[in-house]
């Protein structure tokens, strides 16, 4: 049996969370608070709802912890300003210390995207934001003790993976670096390509493996490490049809979620699928309409979690859990291989 953990983002409702296998999930982490003046709020009684609805999965599954989130992508506009002086930082981490013990939480994941660099468009950030990050992670460990969670986002790709964050400084405070392992490939890239590749290929850097190697060479735990998969798929039009569609020249159209992947985009409607060795990724192309579909499924998950035993890291996380299936997913296939 092996101790790794399988952790869900999630930012549905508190109705849907009943449908899906959270009994069998080591966390949950609620997606998103935000930011009022220096202060972490939840700016809705639907979300509050939610927290509690979460927190009350505890009583059928007492080692599963809930945390609370701060930011995501766009939701980080004014942390440059709040975390860069002493007293917002000091304001902030008394509301999170606040917040845990009301919903009575098990700690916190910050999802800053990114700091110390350009990243949203138009958001402001400072060169030193990554050494206000440390500081503040300090501050969070001194307010919130030894045994609750903190956890981060670090990204998966380059520039941010060895710019955004002072990862040695902060290793010894945080419980974990989520090493966002997907959107490898993104909206901004005009070709096509694993956006959650395990392995770099002779034409593709980014992969989680590049990744954690990247941290290997930081000398973080690999204990501290968690790699991402992504419960949904990035769609290019491509221009030509060479190779299946993979490391063309294409456009980004939309984002696909894993249950509409599996419903409406199969061999019946002209989509094949095929796996790619050397990245262990999985990807579908409709020679006809010269759609690329890159995405997680069964195999490339397998792939990961064996990849997470093999090297003794933390666990997977994955965004997010609304966007499968409640049964017969993904999520169910990472339990049963987590567990195997």
């Amino acid at each position: 049996m092996y101790g790794q953990k399988l952790i869900a983002y999630y930012s549905g409702n508190a109705k849907q969370i009943g449908a899906y296998p959270v009994n069998k999930l080591s966390q949950i982490i609620f997606s998103f608070c935000h930011l009022q003046g220096n202060r972490m709020v939840v700016r809705s009684r639907s979300d509050t709802l939610v927290i509690q609805t979460l927190v009350r999965l505890k009583l059928r599954n007492p080692k599963l912890k809930i945390l609370l989130c701060l930011g995501g992508w766009g939701g980080c506009k004014t942390c440059s300003n709040v975390f860069s002086t002493e007293a917002g930082r000091e304001e902030f981490v008394e509301s999170v210390k606040e917040m845990t013990n009301y919903f009575r939480t098990d700690g916190i994941d910050l999802d800053w995207e990114f700091p110390s660099m350009e990243a949203f468009p138009g958001y402001a950030f400072l060169k030193d934001d990554k050494l206000h990050f440390n500081q503040l992670i300090v501050n969070l460990r001194e307010k919130l003790g030894p045994l609750k969670e903190i956890s981060v986002i670090c990204a998966g790709f380059s520039p941010y993976l060895e710019g955004s964050l002072d990862l040695p400084f902060i290793a010894p405070y945080v419980s974990r670096i989520n090493l966002m392992t997907y959107d490898l490939i993104g909206s901004h890239h005009h070709f096509t390509g694993h956006h959650s590749a395990l392995f770099s290929t002779s034409w593709q850097m980014g992969s989680a493996d590049r990744a954690v190697r990247y941290l290997d060479s930081l000398k973080i735990p690999h204990n501290k490490i968690a790699i991402g998969v992504a419960l949904y798929g990035r769609l290019y039009k491509v221009s030509e049809n060479h190779d299946h569609g993979l490391n063309q020249p294409a456009q980004f159209e939309r984002f696909v979620t894993d249950k509409d992947i599996r419903l409406h985009y199969a061999a019946l409607e002209g989509y094949n699928t095929y796996w790619d060795s050397e990245a262990q990724a999985a990807y579908k192309y409709n020679e006809k309409e010269k759609i690329f579909i890159s995405y997680d499924d069964d195999r490339s998950v397998a792939a990961k979690i064996k990849y997470v035993k093999d090297n003794g890291l933390d666990g997977i996380f994955f965004w997010e859990l609304r966007l499968d299936k409640p049964t017969g997913g993904l999520v169910d296939e990472m339990i049963r291989l987590m567990n195997k």
